[in-house]
């Protein structure tokens, strides 16, 4: 098996959802488009699929007709090195869409974003049961994760 690449469905949308998420962020490539053709669920010549690469991760946008939405039990993982690039990706993904609890966001497209400082992820490993539970306390009380804040229940 080579690699896995998710398939984002969105209805009718996908080129609007590509030109976004080429705009959020900085390390994306645009691949391949293919088009509808005739006796298809959507208009001839309308965008059928597009290649897209994230940060070297691979999604295929499929634009089809309205008949399935995203959920949040599928989330994508932004992980973030710094203050700023939280704020930034938590702005920027939730234009149009829902700010949730604990780093979550909602795009306008309806796709569930986890905007997460990467020094979470390195407190959680360190932390003994006592200090996961601070953490987790904290970050219940959040909706934007702050790396200050996450810093100082770790410290309790």
């Amino acid at each position: 098996m080579k690699d896995i690449v998710p398939c984002l469905w969105f209805d009718g949308r996908a080129k609007e959802a590509v030109d976004f998420y080429a705009a959020t962020f900085k390390h994306t490539k645009v691949g391949h488009v293919a088009h509808y053709g005739d006796g298809a669920p959507m208009p001839k010549g309308s965008v059928l699929t597009i290649e897209l690469e994230i940060n070297g991760q691979r999604f295929l946008a499929l634009n089809g007709p309205p008949v399935f939405t995203f959920t949040p039990a599928l989330s994508l993982i932004v992980n973030c090195e710094t203050q700023e690039e939280v704020d930034h990706f938590w702005e920027k993904l939730s234009e149009g869409g829902e700010k949730q609890q604990c780093g979550w966001v909602k795009d306008k497209f309806g796709v569930s974003w986890q905007v997460v400082p990467t020094v979470l992820s390195e407190l959680m490993r360190q932390a003994t049961p006592a200090k996961s539970q601070k953490l987790l306390e904290a970050i219940m009380q959040m909706t934007k994760l702050d790396i200050k804040t996450l810093q100082q229940a770790y410290a309790q």
